[in-house]
């Protein structure tokens, strides 16, 4: 993980309508030519697109053993999707197998780390060929590829950021981070949005603003959290609010170049830095779109006019990219196992898990996305049908 440079892949949002017969998009066979469209009545499984992998054969522990297991030896707090935990056996590309064999679509990239697909061809030539030259080397000593990695990722970078540190994990980083703005400011007050998440370590906790991840022990010294300028649940913001071409359905009469929900957050963001903190901050964490707490997008302008803030009070801003109205969770729930069923994988987020979070590989095809979305459709489809009843 670098502290510079987090990659964000843009979540999608579906949206639906009443129930309706739906339509499936001719998909390409490997060889073949495009087929006639295809009527779905609503209870049709979407027919997935072919796969020229074959996985191997799983000879490893029983799914039972691996419940025993998991149970006895791993950690409590180590949580798995569906009532029934996938087993995963092996990956290509976008696809997952489990340990029956079963094909799933993967539309969140191993929880949106695995942008390029499981076990690419390419990087795993590239994996074997570093791991039959040299497995481990220090920063007491030199290796090219470190610096040729630098080299390339600081040419993708505005000035004046040049400088790249390498560490192991999103919270190492945000821990460096902190540590940075300290030092630079002489200052200790940093501040974060409610709804935030920055890592689950002692000191990142305290920049964390989600419930779930609190702990009843003390932690995240100096850390402040703030009002998120949230204009699809918070009390300002409408349809106009943010660039977004998923908007709230809530009206408000701010003009294109003059939104008033902006002005009504940064008052908030004022009032925080007037009563909460110090006259000089070390810090502002923000990520500039809040993925755990429901892929938040803030107005337009909301983040220039903190930042002009922040510094002024000889903060330095931390922009930290991570991976983005809800229903009930026992609903998400079954249209999540559904989704499951019909062998198409998704995440979850927001505080309460109220949110489907989507990101596939970009190796995904277009007929997978017709096959994804058409799951979709009918998964929340059947979830409109027991609502009904």
């Amino acid at each position: 993980m670098t502290l510079i440079w987090r990659h964000l892949l843009r979540p999608l949002c579906l949206v639906t309508s009443a129930p309706r017969i739906l339509e499936m998009h001719p998909f390409l066979s490997l060889g073949t030519s495009r087929t006639s469209v295809t009527k779905l009545s609503l209870h049709t499984k979407p027919r997935m697109p072919p796969c020229d992998f074959m996985p191997e054969r799983y000879q490893s522990l029983g799914y039972n053993r691996v419940l025993e297991i998991h149970k006895e030896h791993l950690s409590p707090v180590v949580t798995a999707y569906f009532q029934k935990p996938l087993l995963l056996h092996q990956g290509h590309m976008e696809w997952l197998f489990d340990a029956e064999g079963s094909r799933y679509l993967d539309f969140f990239s191993g929880i949106v780390t695995v942008s390029v697909g499981h076990c690419h061809p390419k990087v795993n030539a590239v994996a074997q060929k570093q791991l039959g030259r040299l497995w481990h080397t220090s920063t007491v000593f030199f290796h090219p590829p470190m610096h040729e990695y630098a080299e390339k990722l600081a040419a993708l970078l505005p000035e004046p950021l040049k400088v790249i540190f390498l560490v192991n994990s999103g919270s190492e980083a945000n821990e460096l981070a902190m540590l940075m703005a300290r030092a630079h400011s002489n200052n200790i007050d940093i501040i974060s949005f409610r709804g935030a998440y920055h890592g689950c370590s002692p000191y990142t906790l305290g920049l964390t603003n989600v419930g779930t991840y609190k702990m009843e022990l003390p932690g995240g010294t100096g850390c402040q959290p703030t009002m998120c300028p949230d204009v699809f649940r918070g009390p300002w913001g409408g349809s106009h609010c943010r660039d977004s071409p998923v908007q709230t359905i809530r009206k408000c009469s701010c003009a294109p170049d003059c939104c008033q929900a902006k002005d009504q957050y940064i008052e908030q963001f004022k009032d925080t830095l007037s009563t909460s903190v110090a006259k000089s901050i070390a810090g502002f964490f923000a990520e500039p779109i809040q993925g755990v707490n429901g892929v938040v997008q803030y107005p337009k302008g909301f983040l220039k006019e903190a930042f002009e803030l922040v510094r002024a009070r000889g903060g330095v801003c931390i922009a930290d990219e991570i991976s983005c109205r809800p229903l009930p969770r026992e609903e998400v729930n079954q249209i999540h196992e559904d989704c499951k069923h019909m062998g198409l994988l998704v995440g979850r987020g927001s505080i309460f898990s109220q949110t489907f979070r989507i990101a596939p590989s970009m190796c995904i095809t277009k007929p997978e996305v017709d096959f994804a979305v058409e799951v979709f459709r009918s998964a929340l489809t059947q979830h409109m049908e027991r609502r009904a009843k």
